[in-house]
């Protein structure tokens, strides 16, 4: 009846997850009952559960990843103080069981469900609103694909109740992670927590690439998009490209654990080497789907707190396609010690290293632009001179590691974690906090405390560093990665800076949450009338803050590059022209509903039991035919409603005649 499922998958006998399960619970159940007891129930299912607004799911998207890097931040703090204490004769305080499932549940979490939601979460706020358009090309299947990233979300965090997570890194090669040597339900939680967020992904990526193509304002041509709109084109046709790759490949490793087939193994004729492969074509332009709109938050923090524009535009486009073609022809440098031959290894490294180009372009793009700019040092523009710093050390270390007789040596060492977390933190996690806090106050209307985000900042930049270089210099010392247990005590001195690393980071985290309150606390006084609270260049501040559900009353025509900047220097704040009705989507329940039964599916597939497989799968595939063929699926709203919003913000206007 219940497949797998008994009593023993819920780990009574090991304190460290029960006390982790019962400190989740407590804080879900505190929610719920916030929620009951304060009567938001309605609310939250009518403005945000069904909400296919982008704006809301953009937000949506963005408390998903912030949630998430706490939980995923616990994993790291777990794992760094094991490091630090587990030398010599001390064994520390985590098992070598959990600890290799705290290892792995830490690397999925954060690239899948910390710094994909955050950079989707930018996207979908931003780029409709930059574009001059009402919303993204399809607004249900955009809460499809949020819900979907949620639910495999839910499952990865189930498995810290029920049965356990992979013991497999979050690359999850055989082939440890066949049946033979994973016979529990640890790589099964992987897979189909990441095929059921992956397929919202692809969704999403097929809906940014249609709308950037297809859902423009009137004079919006290519090259009249801001930067961040080509960014996410890039990052979105990589999505489009790449996570199929993804998808076929999980299905390969479902197929040989569910059915007993082949692909991977030594048996029948597999190639276990075939995995790796397929993993990195999909994981290396994976990397730059999340760059590339960090990439894209840069150059527009850069160019609006610099008050210029950006310099050179069109090679700053070129470098981000340049980088969308390269990052298909670099995978195998991530595993240059398998064997491949002298001559693949060369090919691949002079791509790796040639990759660095493009990039080399954009960081003197974005100097040039501060060059004699009248520079404001807010917080978003610490962040991006923060990333421009860091990332370069980062990109430096990359290049050393594309040499391969270098990286024959340094490529299971703590080396290439440093350099990893050097590319991913201060560009990936730093591109996705400024993004927030720059684009915050067009999101809810007030501005976030500046002293707070300052000091976030500087915590996490200082932070970074010390938990960061010490994994340089232990590379070189022959330090490997993925250890519980620390055999070279000489170590320790650098293991615990790393330590106080890891502690300031938090300090940091704690400064943002700080931020958060105090900025709601006192939002009254701090709210933004304008709608244009940092001298904005591109279409997004043109309209109020937080924009109404259509965004703009009046379609904008763009007839230059930072169409926002050149209609304030032309003073066009001319009187409106006569406003019209307008068709916007209706909510749906859809995306949640099939979210939903895919968390019941998956968990079903997980534990065999097939009879909840079928039911859930049936279930979900109902919803979607309901949907498909619903007629009700936009409302209007009337010019007078459009007039009496308008007026509201801007005051009484003459319309134009």
């Amino acid at each position: 009846m219940l497949g797998r499922l008994t009593w023993a998958a819920i780990p009574f006998n090991e304190p460290l997850p029960l006390i982790s399960m019962g400190v989740v619970l407590i804080v879900i159940l505190a929610v719920l009952a916030l929620v009951v007891i304060k009567g938001w129930v309605p609310y939250l299912w009518r403005e945000w559960l069904t909400s296919v607004d982008h704006k809301r799911i953009g937000v949506m998207y963005m408390t998903l990843g912030l949630v998430m890097l706490l939980r995923g931040f616990a994993d790291a703090i777990m794992m760094r103080t094991q490091q630090t204490i587990a030398i010599g004769d001390a064994q520390g305080y985590l098992p070598p069981d959990h600890y290799n499932q705290i290892f792995s549940a830490h690397g999925t979490i954060m690239i899948f469900f910390v710094a994909m939601p955050l950079v989707i979460g930018l996207m979908n706020f931003v780029v409709p609103l930059q574009l001059g358009a009402r919303d993204v090309a399809f607004p249900t299947l955009n809460s499809v694909s949020f819900w979907l990233t949620a639910a495999g979300a839910l499952l990865i965090n189930v498995s810290l109740v029920v049965g356990n997570f992979a013991r497999t890194s979050w690359w999850n090669y055989p082939p440890l992670s066949e049946l033979a040597f994973s016979p529990d339900v640890g790589v099964d939680y992987y897979l189909w927590s990441l095929q059921i967020s992956g397929i919202g992904t692809v969704l999403t990526g097929v809906n940014f690439v249609t709308t950037i193509l297809k859902v423009r304002a009137p004079g919006m041509t290519y090259f009249r998009m801001p930067v961040f709109c080509w960014t996410a084109l890039a990052a979105n046709m990589l999505i489009v490209a790449a996570f199929p790759i993804l998808t076929a490949t999980f299905v390969m490793l479902l197929l040989d654990r569910y059915l007993g087939m082949h692909f991977f193994t030594n048996d029948g004729g597999g190639n276990p080497m075939m995995y790796p492969n397929l993993f990195w074509a999909w994981g290396h332009p994976e990397v730059y789907i999340l760059i590339l709109p960090a990439f894209g938050v840069y150059s527009e923090v850069v160019a609006t707190f610099s008050g210029k524009a950006l310099f050179s535009y069109r090679s700053m486009v070129l470098a981000t396609l340049g980088i969308c073609i390269l990052s298909f022809m670099v995978w195998l440098h991530h595993f240059f010690t398998m064997g491949a031959g002298a001559d693949v290894n060369a090919f691949f490294g002079m791509m790796s290293t040639l990759i660095a180009v493009p990039t080399g372009v954009k960081i003197f793009n974005w100097l040039f632009t501060m060059f004699r700019g009248r520079v404001v040092f807010t917080t978003p523009m610490l962040y991006a001179v923060g990333f421009m710093v860091t990332f370069v050390i980062g990109g430096l270390t990359g290049v050393l590691l594309a040499v391969p007789p270098v990286d024959f040596v340094l490529h299971n060492s703590a080396f290439l974690v440093a350099h990893f977390h050097n590319v991913i933190i201060g560009g990936v996690v730093f591109g996705a906090l400024a993004g927030y806090n720059y684009w915050f106050p067009k999101a809810f209307g007030f501005t976030l405390d500046e002293r707070l985000g300052k000091a976030s900042f500087w915590c996490w930049l200082v932070g970074f560093y010390l938990a960061f270089t010490p994994l340089y210099v232990l590379g070189l010392k022959g330090m490997t990665r993925r250890l519980q247990h620390i055999p070279d005590p000489s170590w320790q001195p650098w293991l615990l800076v790393a330590e106080v690393g890891a502690i300031v980071i938090f300090a940091g985290i704690l400064c943002q949450i700080a931020q958060l309150y105090v900025s709601i606390r006192g939002r009254e006084q701090r709210r933004d009338l304008s709608g244009d609270p940092w001298n904005g260049r591109t279409l997004e501040w043109a309209t109020a803050s937080p924009p109404p559900a259509y965004n703009f009353a009046v379609l904008p025509q763009v007839e230059s590059i930072d169409a926002f900047w050149h209609m304030k220097q032309a003073g066009r704040n001319a009187p409106a022209p006569s406003y019209v009705t307008i068709e916007m989507p209706r909510n749906s329940p859809v995306g949640f509903v099939i979210a939903f039964f895919a968390v019941v599916t998956g968990f079903a597939l997980i534990w065999h039991i097939w009879w909840l497989v079928v039911l859930g799968f049936l279930a979900a595939v109902v919803m979607v035919l309901v949907a498909g063929w619903s007629d009700d699926r936009e409302r209007e709203v009337s010019a007078a409603e459009i007039a009496q919003i308008e007026q509201a913000r801007l005051g009484p206007r003459q319309p134009a005649e």
